[in-house]
């Protein structure tokens, strides 16, 4: 049924959860586990760098760095299942590249974490995951998270 999963993450408790639920669909399913982290351009730029001098002790370097461990984790969990798995760190908005990149490698399935937050945080924020389901035209999984804060 899927032989391309996406699995978008950003490293967190929210992620986490999906990143397992992903690997147990690709394991299920024989499917290649694609893994997109992307570094939010919106982050990068709203930061002047004043107190850096050197340009790679930013916020850019930071995100990356963050995301080259989330995927060698990853990497490692998909290799002890036996799971066949592709990553990559794209920057950009985060709703629009991940629906860019599931069109770019024909994803069968989109699996996206999110936190369980009330109404009014949702009304006023939104989330990467809400803007992904308005944007993308494929199946979509989402693994909702209980969170505390």
């Amino acid at each position: 049924m899927y032989n391309r999963i996406l699995l978008s993450t950003d490293g967190t408790v929210a992620s986490e959860q999906a990143a397992a639920h992903a690997l147990d669909l690709a394991a299920t399913h024989d499917a290649t586990l694609h893994v997109l982290y992307v570094v939010d351009e919106d982050v990068v730029t709203a930061y002047s760098g004043d107190e850096y001098v050197d340009e790679a002790e930013g916020p850019e370097h930071g995100l990356e760095e963050h995301g080259e461990d989330t995927l060698s984790e990853l990497r490692t969990r998909a290799s002890e299942a036996g799971i066949d798995i592709e990553t990559a760190i794209h920057h950009g908005r985060p709703a629009e590249t991940i629906v860019a990149y599931a069109n770019d490698h024909d994803a069968d399935l989109l699996v996206l974490g999110t936190k369980r937050r009330p109404e009014e945080y949702r009304a006023l924020l939104g989330s990467v995951t809400d803007r992904v389901l308005r944007l993308t035209t494929r199946p979509a999984t989402v693994v909702k998270t209980e969170v505390n804060e």
